[in-house]
């Protein structure tokens, strides 16, 4: 690959050229950066980002309490210590990323407001071409690249997912959802039904309960939640030793990752026994006057879905001491006063915000296309959940639903960077993952096993992502403690991987 930045032309426009394009600035965005800068010295590469600023969900998101529902020991990143309360405010991610991109030098690379919307693969030219708008004035720009690193995330920034009820524009008052939350919302004093129970509900309702005349969550199913301490005892512990950053987060990463994989584990082994477990805790908080059976007592097994963590409880002490309320039902119809539920009751409410989910979307409304032909992902077989057959020289990160995301970016950017310098030793310009012989006839599955993990966002958008074979190397497994032995021990001369 080249060793410094050149122009080309393409469509008789000026195109800025790159070894690597990295598509979003958010959490892995800015991590495969980072490793690129350590691992592949000399390679240049930029960062196109359509918002005004880094971040990617901790920027868009303005909702009340916003706060992750990982601990940021694994949700950060492994080359970059975390030193306060385990979960986090959207400010203290910001100002973690912040860190990292000044640290690293990383904003340079940044080109903000750059919405790409096209991307061509050309077989002669051995590079990928991609035009851009710069949302500021409308122009388009031009780039190039030798390959493509997708880490814009896995849902529609623009609008969150809110399902069309009967009635809903007879509803005098106002109806909002999370993910565009109105920077001038006032809620003081009003009656607000927040339908859903997932992290999003969890984070909110404690943030506004205090400020409404009443706030209920509404649900269809119940919920699993975890509860414990907003802390880690060990690394406050080993704070006072004054023992060195890196090494608490070593330590303490390595101790969550072990606990995370038991859980994980006996959620498959003994789901009875972690149901009970989860539930005795979630009783211990509300009392014996809520009924956990009916709204806190999930039909299926824990981690079918994902577990919602509550740090100390702050979502079932609100509901405990009636600051909020919880309401286990389906919605009839949207009244001009609120909402009439299938058991005939009816809840009243000024806002009614709809915790309801993303949009599923696979690879950012970008226009993909190699040598002329469009490229339709569902076609394709994904190769360990990151590269797709038949696709040259493009990686894509999709991180754990059971584990922090950020440690597949991690795993993601040590396996490009080695891939990117196997290539430059051997001179190939061109990679793509293909089915093997051995390979050839085995059944083509959806993604993910939907009787695995099976929220409602990736189901309803199962039909637009790449098909898994039944091999670990042509699915995305899930099993972050497998893969941070599987991912080092990847043989790049393996058949998998077509090298021109």
């Amino acid at each position: 690959m080249t060793e410094t930045r050149s122009s080309t032309e393409t469509s008789n426009e000026s195109a800025e050229h790159f070894d690597v394009l990295i598509a979003g600035a958010g959490i892995s965005g800015l991590g495969g950066a980072y490793h690129l800068t350590k691992q592949c010295p000399g390679t240049t590469f930029v960062i196109l980002e359509t918002q005004e600023s880094f971040g990617g969900t901790w920027l868009t998101h303005h909702y009340p309490g916003i706060r992750s529902d990982t601990d940021l020991y694994t949700f950060g990143y492994r080359f970059k210590p975390w030193t306060s309360a385990p979960i986090a405010t959207a400010a203290e991610i910001l100002s973690y990323l912040g860190e990292v991109i000044d640290d690293n030098e990383l904003g340079p690379r940044i080109r903000y407001r750059h919405r790409i919307t096209s991307a061509r693969w050309s077989s002669d030219e051995k590079r990928w071409a991609l035009e851009a708008i710069r949302t500021a004035t409308g122009e388009t720009a031009r780039f190039t690249a030798n390959f493509l690193w997708m880490c814009q995330g896995y849902y529609r920034h623009v609008k969150g997912y809110t399902p069309e009820w009967e009635g809903m524009h007879s509803f005098k008052g106002q109806i909002v959802h999370p993910q565009t939350w109105p920077k001038q919302l006032d809620y003081a004093g009003k009656n607000v039904v927040v339908i859903g129970s997932g992290a999003t509900a969890a984070t909110l309702i404690p943030a506004i309960a205090d400020d409404c005349g009443h706030v209920t969550m509404l649900q269809r199913s119940p919920t699993y939640f975890r509860t414990s301490r907003n802390a880690i005892p060990i690394a406050d512990e080993l704070r006072e030793l004054q023992i060195d950053e890196a090494w608490i987060h070593e330590i303490v990463r390595k101790r969550i990752l072990r606990d995370q994989a038991v859980f994980a584990r006996r959620s498959f082994s003994e789901p009875e026994v972690v149901k009970q477990e989860l539930l005795s805790a979630v009783r211990a908080h509300l009392g014996p006057d809520i009924d956990v059976e009916t709204h806190f007592t999930p039909s299926y097994r824990p981690w079918r879905q994902r577990i919602a963590f509550v740090p100390d409880g702050d979502l079932l002490e609100c509901i405990r001491v009636g600051r909020a309320s919880v309401v286990t039902d389906e919605i009839v119809r949207f009244t001009d006063s609120g909402i009439l539920l299938k058991s005939g009751k009816r809840l009243d409410a000024d806002i009614i915000v709809t915790a309801t989910g993303l949009h599923l979307n696979a690879l950012g409304d970008i226009e993909f296309s190699i040598d002329g032909e469009p490229l339709v992902f569902a076609d394709t077989v994904t190769y360990r959940g990151m590269m797709f057959t038949g696709v040259p020289n493009m990686a894509w990160v999709f991180g754990y639903f059971r584990a922090g995301w950020t440690l597949r970016v991690d795993l993601v950017a040590d396996f490009v960077c080695r891939l990117l310098n196997h290539m430059k030793a051997t001179g190939a310009t061109q990679v793509r993952p293909t089915l093997r012989p051995q390979d050839k006839g085995m059944p083509l599955l959806p993604w993910i096993d939907p009787e695995n993990f099976n929220p409602g966002y990736l189901l309803r958008g199962l039909h637009l992502l790449p098909k898994r074979g039944d091999k670990p190397e042509w699915q995305h497994t899930q099993d972050y403690w497998t893969e941070k032995d599987q991912f080092p021990a990847i043989d790049l001369t393996d058949g998998v991987f077509a090298y021109e």
